[in-house]
């Protein structure tokens, strides 16, 4: 079924799908957040593991996108997102099921995995059905956008209800009816596309890059426990490094590699993905740890704390689809980027003000609008920029490493602030000065990332010579999140 043959109506019920699949990707991120602390308790994980309800999926998230854009283009995007749903019900039935921790862990990566496929076979069904007409594609794209920070926002707010009134374990569940629907209507809304593709899958190069990114976090997380300068820590940080050392050696050897490594040698997209990758490593811990600080410092219940997130999250879904895109429009890409960056940092930094008898009025509302603030206005360029700098055929190449550069930096800022919160007393459950000690000082190594991001694009992004001299192609799009 081409762009043209299909019906005008069917075409957007099935961008309505496609919206959907990006909706739930970036709701199992956020989703869990408030359920952490039952979870905590049920499962019998440490302060110190617990980030790995969130790094599960996001390493097996961004490990492996790559690969489900390569196997999308090989077996057709709707096969691709079709499997991908049925990978990600399998991993939320046995997350919701599990008894231990490992078997919890088990099951978010299968999520993660799940959600690798689903991710690139969407943009790529989407730009079947809609790239032939540029009006109609800025306009998928800004649906297809907006998905985002909508998931992100119900994920925090459902994540609350559902712990509160049922229990934790159904904010893996209410997945399973999500995907037994998606993958009928799969069949029916999606176009076929082209058959299977000549071409070979780069297994190893998916394995080294998703065991590679694994062990860094392992390691970082696990350093507070076992010493920094333990044999163990150095085994399994010189393991992430040589693992990712013979990733770059596989790309750069083999004649369809995930990663066509000269491809960042592109002016600007070596930057920005940098810029997405610190953003993440910035955001991600932040929204982590405020989860934490509400429940267990403030004592708020699973509701409350999902419902105090509520201002945040809707300040980010307004000012991605409304503002931001008009502030890119006016300044260029990198004033936004930098001036964001900042925002941010300044958001955090005032976090980690944040008190042992705090209030979410004094303490939480004020800084985390900021950083909302900062969040959405450095997202929506760097974003944009990562994919426009690629060549038109290589879009979905630039597409899938601007995903993973930002859920790579999640995972590893994450660990990297968990550790340091540990390090300053967030490992002592129930002393709520210590903890309150560790999670000030996780925000603020997440603010001196956000400041390292502002001055990485004000140095190394370039600004175009023409930017408005681009072919009526796909501009407004780039601005969309993706």
């Amino acid at each position: 079924m081409s762009v043209q043959s299909a019906p005008t109506t069917r075409r957007w019920w099935a961008l309505g799908l496609i919206a959907a699949a990006q909706f739930m990707v970036i709701m199992d991120t956020s989703i869990i957040g408030v359920a952490l602390p039952q979870m905590q308790a049920d499962l019998g994980f440490t302060q110190q593991n617990l980030s790995w309800v969130f790094n599960a999926y996001v390493v097996a998230f961004g490990g492996l996108l790559l690969l489900g854009g390569r196997l999308s283009d090989l077996f057709g995007a709707r096969r691709i997102f079709t499997t991908g749903w049925a990978v990600l019900l399998a991993g939320s039935a046995v997350a919701g099921l599990a008894g231990t921790v490992g078997v919890e862990l088990a099951g978010r990566a299968i999520q993660g995995a799940g959600a690798a496929l689903i991710a690139p076979a969407a943009l790529t069904l989407l730009m079947m059905l809609f790239g032939a007409q540029p009006r109609e594609l800025t306009k998928a794209l800004a649906l297809y956008g907006a998905a985002a920070p909508a998931g992100g926002t119900a994920g925090v707010f459902l994540g609350g209800v559902i712990t509160e009134y049922l229990s934790w374990p159904w904010v893996f569940f209410i997945n399973i009816p999500i995907a037994l629907v998606a993958i009928v209507a799969t069949g029916k809304l999606m176009p076929a596309g082209t058959g299977a593709r000549r071409g070979s899958i780069d297994g190893w190069g998916a394995l080294t890059v998703t065991a590679g990114i694994g062990a860094a976090v392992y390691g970082i997380v696990r350093a507070p426990e076992v010493g920094w300068n333990t044999v163990q820590t150095w085994a399994v940080l010189a393991a992430a490094v040589a693992l990712l050392g013979l990733f770059v050696l596989i790309q750069a050897r083999r004649a369809h590699p995930l990663v066509r490594l000269s491809i960042f040698r592109t002016p600007n997209l070596a930057a920005a993905n940098t810029a997405q990758f610190l953003l993440g490593a910035a955001w991600i811990p932040m929204w982590f740890f405020l989860n934490l600080y509400l429940q267990q410092v403030l004592g708020y219940g699973a509701f409350e704390g999902g419902a105090a997130l509520l201002p945040m999250t809707a300040a980010i879904m307004l000012l991605m689809v409304v503002v931001a895109p008009r502030v890119v429009n006016r300044l260029g890409f990198k004033t936004p980027i930098v001036l964001g960056m900042l925002l941010l940092a300044t958001g955090m930094a005032i976090l980690s003000l944040v008190r042992p008898d705090g209030s979410f009025v004094v303490d939480v509302l004020p800084a985390s609008l900021i950083a909302a603030a900062g969040m959405a206005l450095a997202f929506i360029p760097s974003l944009g920029t990562a994919i426009s700098s690629a060549k038109p055929e290589e879009g979905g190449l630039a597409s899938g490493i601007v995903n993973t550069s930002y859920q790579v930096g999640s995972a590893l800022g994450l660990a990297a602030m968990t550790a340091l919160a540990a390090a300053h007393g967030a490992g002592q459950l129930g002393n709520i000065g210590a903890l309150t000690d560790g999670y000030s000082a996780a925000f603020l190594g997440a603010a001196g990332i956000a400041v390292a991001g502002a001055l990485m694009a004000a140095a190394t992004l370039r600004r175009p010579k023409a930017p408005a001299a681009e072919p009526a192609s796909a501009p407004e799009p780039e601005l969309i999140p993706a």
